[in-house]
C-alpha cells in the first residue's frame, strides 16, 4: 500500500456557516505515508477539516490537493480514500466478510476477486477466518478492526479516521492505539486522524496538529510539541501542565513571585508570559541534586493515589498551586511529607518552559 500513499496539501482552507467560521484559513502539508493527528477541543474545526478532506463538506474557500492533484470539488467516491467513523458504521444484517467487501461492490470490482481481498484485509487487522461471523457476535475492538479492514480493502491512498476509538473502554482503547501504530507501519498509507485525546495523538502520530477556534495553532512531532509548545494553549492541551504567570527578568530567567527561575531556553519577549510546569518534570529535592536546578518550596495540600503514580499537590508561599507526579513504589511514600508538611521540588532549566500567553 505504501506505493499508493500520496501527500496531502491543504491550502488556506476555510469554512463559514453564516457568520460562524468553523475553519479559518488553515494550511497544512502531510507527507506521503505520514500519520498526522488533528487534535483539539470540541469546536476547534478538526472534524470540519476532515470532512473537507473527505469531500463530505465543501470549503468556502481554499483548495485540497492529493499528490499534487486538485480534488477540492471532487465527490467522495472518486477520491480513493478510506474512512473509519466513530460509530464503525457497519451493516448489522451483513456478515463480517460482506461488510468488508462492501467497498468492492460499490466500485464494481469483479466478484471473483472479493474473497482473496477480504481474507487479506481481515488478516491484516488480526481477524483471519472471521468472514462468516455476524457483526453482533463481535466485541467493540473486533468491530473496530472490521471497520479498519473495510477502509483498507481497496488500497486507498489516504485513510481518514474520525475518533474511531472514543467508544472503547480505556484498556481496549490504549491497546488499539498500539495496534493502529503498528498497522500504519505495515501498510504505509497516509493517515489523518481526528481526536480530542492528547495521549492518543502523542502515542500514534508522526506529527500532531493542534487546532483551536477553527485555526491551526501548531504542528510538530509529539516530543517537540510537548516540550516546545508555541503558546499557553498548546502547553495546557499537551501533557499535564500547570500554567503560572511569570515576569521576564532577562533573556534566560523569569520571576515567579519572589523566586527567580533560570531556563536553558531563550525567554520570549513581551509582558504576558506563562510558565508551563509539567507534573512529571518536577522532582522531589533530596539535597543531592544538580545545583543549577530551580527550587520551589511549598506546603503539601493533598496526595492522590492513582495506581501507577502518586499526584502530589503543593501550595507555594503566595498561594500558587503546583502538582507533581511520582511513581507509586514504596520508596515514594517515605519521601512525601503528610498534608500540611513542607516539600521542596526541583525543576531543571531544560524543563523550565516559558511561553507567550495565548491570545495576548
Amino acid at each position: 500500500m505504501d506505493k499508493r500513499a500520496e501527500s496531502v496539501e491543504i491550502r488556506s482552507a476555510s469554512k463559514a456557516y453564516g457568520a460562524v467560521r468553523a475553519l479559518d484559513d488553515v494550511s497544512l502539508n502531510v507527507g506521503a505515508g505520514e500519520f498526522v493527528s488533528l487534535l483539539g477541543p470540541s469546536g476547534s474545526g478538526k472534524t470540519t477539516l476532515l470532512g473537507i478532506l473527505g469531500g463530505f463538506i465543501l470549503p468556502t474557500s481554499g483548495s485540497i490537493l492529493f499528490g499534487g492533484r486538485d480534488v477540492t470539488w471532487m465527490p467522495p467516491h472518486k477520491r480513493d480514500i478510506g474512512v473509519v467513523f466513530q460509530n464503525y458504521a457497519l451493516f448489522p444484517h451483513m456478515s463480517v466478510g460482506e461488510n468488508v467487501a462492501f467497498p468492492l461492490r460499490a466500485r464494481r470490482l469483479p466478484k471473483a476477486k472479493w474473497p482473496e481481498k477480504v481474507r487479506s484485509a481481515l488478516a491484516m487487522v488480526g481477524l483471519a477466518g472471521y468472514e462468516g461471523r455476524g457483526v453482533a457476535q463481535l466485541s467493540g475492538g473486533q468491530r473496530q478492526r472490521v471497520a479498519l479492514a473495510r477502509a483498507m480493502i481497496f488500497e486507498p491512498r489516504l485513510i481518514l479516521m474520525d475518533e474511531p476509538l472514543s467508544a472503547l473502554d480505556k484498556q481496549l482503547r490504549e491497546s488499539m492505539q498500539i495496534e493502529l501504530r503498528a498497522l500504519h507501519r505495515r501498510i504505509g498509507a497516509t493517515i489523518i486522524y481526528v481526536t480530542h485525546d492528547q495521549r492518543e495523538a502523542l502515542t500514534m502520530s508522526d506529527r500532531v496538529a493542534v487546532m483551536k477556534d477553527g485555526r491551526l495553532i501548531q504542528i510538530d512531532e509529539p516530543e517537540r510539541l510537548h516540550d516546545h509548545p508555541a503558546d499557553s494553549f498548546v502547553a495546557s492541551f499537551i501533557g499535564e501542565a500547570t500554567l503560572l504567570p511569570v515576569r521576564r527578568v532577562d533573556g534566560c530567567s523569569v520571576a515567579l513571585g519572589n523566586a527567580v527561575l533560570r531556563s536553558a531556553r531563550a525567554i520570549p519577549s513581551g509582558d504576558a508570559l506563562m510558565l508551563a510546569v509539567h507534573s512529571e518534570k518536577l522532582l522531589i529535592d533530596n539535597g543531592a541534586g544538580d545545583a543549577a536546578c530551580n527550587r520551589l518550596t511549598g506546603t503539601v495540600t493533598d496526595v492522590v493515589y492513582q495506581g501507577e503514580s502518586l499526584r502530589i499537590f503543593l501550595a507555594l508561599a503566595d498561594g500558587t498551586g503546583l502538582s507533581l507526579r511520582q511513581p507509586s513504589h514504596h520508596e515514594a511514600h517515605r519521601r512525601i511529607p503528610p498534608v500540611g508538611g513542607s516539600l521542596t521540588v526541583t525543576l531543571h532549566p531544560e524543563d523550565t518552559i516559558v511561553v507567550p500567553k495565548a491570545g495576548a
